[in-house]
C-alpha cells in the first residue's frame, strides 16, 4: 500500500527542520552524543550551545578545541588567526601550517566526537563529522539587521560598526569552509535542524535542540532526491 506523501520541509523558526527533505533512517531515541553547532555571528550560537550543554550535561568546546589543536600541530599564529575572524590582527599563517592546524583540529574534534557527550561549536564539525552516526548537526541563523542589533547592543557599538563586523565574521566563515572543506557555509543538507532565532530566546532554542537530541532526527537518505515517498 502506497504511503501518504511526505511534504517538503520548509524552514519554520521554531520547528525541527529537514533540509532535503528525502526520505531517512532515524537515530535511536538518546542515540545522539555529539552535537556540532554552526552559527552566525549575533545569531546567540554561543549562548544556544551553553543552555543544551546545561540541560543535557553535555561538555560545550569551542576556543578549547582551537588551542588543543594549535599544541598538537606546534602553530600558535594559525590559533590565533583563527579566534580573530574579523582580522584585527592581520594574522596570514603559511598554508602548510594552516593545514597542519586543520589535520590537528580534525584528529582533536573525532577523539572529542568519540568520547561523547559534546557539543562541538564551530571549526567546521558538519563537515569532519559529517555522516558519522549518534551525531546531531545544527545550524543557528538569525537575519544580518537583527544580529547587527544584538552585536551593537552587546559591545556598545554602532549599527553600521556592527553590521560590518557581522559581515566580515560572515565573509570569514563562509571562505574557511569553502577553501578547506569545498562546501557552502550555507548549504542546508549540511545540517540535521537550522534553527532561526530571529524570534526565539535562547531557551526557546534549547528546547528545540533538546527535543531533537531525545527523538532522533533524519541521519542517512535513503532514496533518491526526487522521491518523496515511503514505501
Amino acid at each position: 500500500m502506497r504511503a501518504r506523501r511526505r511534504p517538503r520541509a520548509q524552514m519554520l523558526r521554531g520547528s525541527l527542520y529537514n533540509p532535503s527533505g528525502r526520505q531517512c533512517r532515524l537515530f535511536a531515541i538518546n542515540a545522539m552524543a555529539t552535537i556540532t553547532i554552526s552559527r552566525q555571528m549575533g545569531s546567540l550560537g554561543r549562548e544556544v550551545a551553553g543552555a543544551v550543554g546545561a540541560r543535557l550535561g553535555y561538555r560545550v568546546v569551542w576556543r578549547e578545541l582551537i588551542n588543543q589543536a594549535a599544541l598538537r600541530a606546534g602553530q600558535p599564529e594559525v590559533a590565533l588567526a583563527a579566534i580573530d575572524e574579523l582580522g584585527l590582527l592581520g594574522l596570514s599563517p603559511a598554508t602548510a601550517a594552516v593545514e597542519s592546524y586543520n589535520r590537528a583540529v580534525r584528529a582533536v574534534m573525532e577523539e572529542l566526537a568519540a568520547g561523547g557527550n559534546v557539543i562541538l561549536v564551530g571549526r567546521a564539525g558538519q563537515m569532519i563529522l559529517r555522516g558519522r552516526p549518534g551525531v546531531l548537526h545544527v545550524r543557528i541563523v538569525a537575519p544580518e539587521r537583527v544580529r547587527a542589533a544584538r552585536v551593537a547592543r552587546q559591545h556598545g557599538v554602532s549599527l553600521d560598526a556592527a553590521l560590518a563586523q557581522v559581515q566580515a565574521s560572515d565573509r570569514n566563515r563562509r571562505d574557511y569552509l569553502k577553501r578547506f572543506h569545498h562546501c557552502r557555509w550555507d548549504d542546508p543538507d549540511l545540517y540535521d535542524l537550522i534553527v532561526n532565532t530571529a524570534r526565539l530566546t535562547v531557551e526557546a532554542a534549547a528546547d528545540i535542540i533538546c527535543s531533537a537530541v531525545a527523538r532522533g532526527m533524519p541521519c542517512v537518505a535513503d532514496s533518491d532526491p526526487g522521491d518523496d515517498t515511503i514505501s
